[in-house]
């Protein structure tokens, strides 16, 4: 096998990891083109969420969390490599530079690509220990974005922010008949959150969760998440290439949470509404620019991972150029 043939295995294979990343109401909203040398990402504007997302935010964020897991693919089998971000399409241009030994950090972080979920359940009583806190802080922030983790006080007014959000989009009939598309069922055409992703009930914790209105197969869980962590993830920017990295880190981060055995839940409703984004604005002392709200937590030994969600085959979101 030629050294051009080795690369373009190794590219096709990290596009192939970015298809289990996670993404809004997972629409996977990216698309992938190996080159000779290189493999671009493109934002498909077809599964982007037109009501709930008409900026395209959570589309880049998204496509943010499929460029990292692309990444720890490369690393994974000891690939340097050079990232890209153009304005505009491509989103992203990722170019191997050489083959290196490949570190046992890598490997472990793809391990945590291939068992990381979206668990909506409710976490045990068990608070997330200061020192693992401490590193998913410094992880996100060698990845060029912060994570400030709420006090008591800003977790109940995160709790009336989501509350507030949630009220404003259940009442948007478009808004709804668009989640509906997404949301419930066996989901067999490879996008969207089936039912056996989605809790019985909407659990009854401090901060609410997205009612999807779709009844799920999981069961809620006890308690009321009086353990739980939010914090949330945000930046300096607030452009197209600044939420790009904003999913990035977000990937970053919850591989990292991960393996520390800690839920991480995304909570987007608050950013979703202008109103209750400027109120997680508030809460950052307006000093840098939401992106997601998140809940960390301890996983309870006794329950069993949910199923994975649904994923469109290769052939739908990678295409590959010959040369």
């Amino acid at each position: 096998m030629s050294d051009s043939d080795e690369v373009k295995r190794a590219l096709v294979q990290a596009a192939d990891a970015a298809r289990f990343a996670p993404s809004i109401h997972n629409t996977q909203p990216w698309r992938w083109v190996v080159r000779e040398g290189r493999l671009e990402l493109f934002g498909v504007s077809e599964r982007q969420l037109r009501e709930q997302d008409p900026e395209g935010r959570m589309l880049l964020l998204s496509c943010g969390t499929a460029l990292h897991h692309a990444q720890v693919a490369l690393e994974a089998e000891g690939w340097r490599h050079e990232v890209d971000r153009p304005a505009g399409e491509p989103l992203a241009v990722v170019r191997p530079v050489e083959q290196v030994p490949a570190r046992p950090e890598a490997t472990r972080h793809f391990q945590m690509l291939q068992v990381r979920r979206t668990d909506r359940r409710t976490v045990t009583d068990e608070r997330v220990p200061e020192d693992t806190l401490r590193h998913l802080v410094k992880v996100v922030e060698e990845s060029g974005a912060r994570l400030h983790v709420l006090g008591r006080d800003q977790v109940l007014a995160l709790a009336v922010a989501v509350d507030r959000a949630q009220h404003a989009e259940a009442h948007d009939d478009r808004l709804a008949a668009e989640t509906a598309t997404w949301v419930g069922g066996e989901r067999p055409d490879g996008t969207g959150i089936p039912a056996s992703a989605l809790p019985e009930e909407v659990p009854l914790t401090t901060v609410a969760e997205r009612d999807f209105q779709a009844k799920g197969t999981l069961a809620a869980g006890d308690g009321h998440d009086r353990a739980a962590v939010y914090a949330v993830l945000y930046g300096d920017g607030d452009g197209a290439e600044d939420w790009l990295r904003a999913g990035e880190a977000l990937s970053r981060l919850w591989l990292a949470a991960t393996e520390q055995a800690v839920s991480l839940l995304p909570l987007s409703s608050p950013v979703e509404i202008p109103f209750t984004r400027q109120t997680l604005r508030r809460m950052l002392g307006d000093v840098g620019f939401p992106y997601l709200a998140v809940r960390l937590g301890t996983l309870d030994p006794a329950h069993s991972a949910p199923p994975k969600t649904p994923r469109l085959p290769a052939g739908q979101v990678i295409d590959i150029i010959p040369g």
